[in-house]
């Protein structure tokens, strides 16, 4: 049975854990605000932006003359995982919701007899896939010194891919990352962007491009890749600051829980002690 002494410092020592995960609640919540908002400002750009691509691409459906990016290269054989988590930890299992689906993919496409390529955004994924997959890695991206994801971010990321696509190292890229709904919801998401796939909406039927599609397509779709890399880089910063925000809330009622509990054992050693203190000298007053 531990001593007083012991309980009165475990109950300190938890005090001190509380008021650290509460700052951090407060803070995740603080940083939710601005992800958040820059997450859903950026969505109707994005779903609009991707209405006006799928209508180009509608247009050169079967041509010859179709960019690479949207035509592929005819090949299902090499796949790019590119993997987007955080730089930090002590957000439940926004990382590990992640790297799960990932792990999962991976192993169904060695399991076809496909080759995987990995590619790692942020420092917990890579962490968590090393063990098992560390062997397909090719790149990782270290997002640490970013104070403020820009759209350069995903601007860098895009043309990376491009230069590894065009230089023949994958067929399929996909990237896996969570898509924010509320603070104590995030959804794992996957999504190809080489080749690039389009929700085909009838845009084409509305517009006359001049020059033609080709040469647009050619233009935009760089920037398309570029466009929803960012999307899913801003999702990721929202879910991870709305799942910090959940999992240190838990932290902070399970820290107060654990002291009411240490609390009541401290003051039940203490009158037990008090108990045989008293027990101890009416004996030997008795005695005398």
């Amino acid at each position: 049975m531990p001593s007083l002494k012991d309980l009165k410092n475990r109950i300190a020592s938890v005090k001190s854990t509380r008021k650290i995960t509460k700052a951090m609640q407060m803070v995740a919540a603080a940083k939710l605000r601005r992800a958040q908002d820059a997450a859903e400002a950026a969505r109707p750009y994005t779903e609009r932006f991707n209405a006006v691509m799928a209508g180009l691409a509608a247009g050169t459906a079967g041509s010859p003359a179709a960019p690479a990016l949207l035509a592929g290269t005819g090949r299902d054989q090499v796949h790019m995982l590119v993997v987007m988590t955080s730089e930090r930890g002590l957000c439940g299992a926004f990382n590990s919701s992640i790297a799960r689906m990932a792990r999962v993919e991976a192993q169904r496409l060695l399991a076809a007899g496909k080759t995987v390529r990995i590619l790692t955004v942020g420092k917990k994924g890579r962490d968590a896939l090393r063990r098992d997959l560390g062997q397909y890695f090719v790149a990782h991206v270290d997002l640490s010194a970013e104070r403020r994801l820009g759209y350069t971010v995903g601007q860098r990321i895009a043309r990376d891919l491009i230069a590894r696509y065009e230089a023949g190292e994958f067929d399929v890229a996909t990237i896996f990352f969570n898509r924010f709904q509320s603070v104590i919801s995030q959804v794992p998401t996957t999504r190809q962007v080489i080749p690039a796939t389009f929700e085909d909406t009838g845009a084409s039927a509305n517009y006359d491009y001049e020059p033609g599609e080709e040469a647009i397509l050619a233009d935009l779709l760089p920037r398309g890749v570029a466009t929803q890399i960012f999307s899913a880089l801003l999702e990721n910063a929202a879910s991870e600051q709305g799942a910090r925000m959940s999992a240190m809330d838990n932290a902070t009622r399970n820290a107060g829980d654990m002291i009411d509990r240490l609390t009541i054992q401290y003051n039940r050693s203490r009158q037990a002690a008090i108990t045989k203190e008293l027990i101890e000298i009416i004996s030997g007053a008795e005695a005398v």
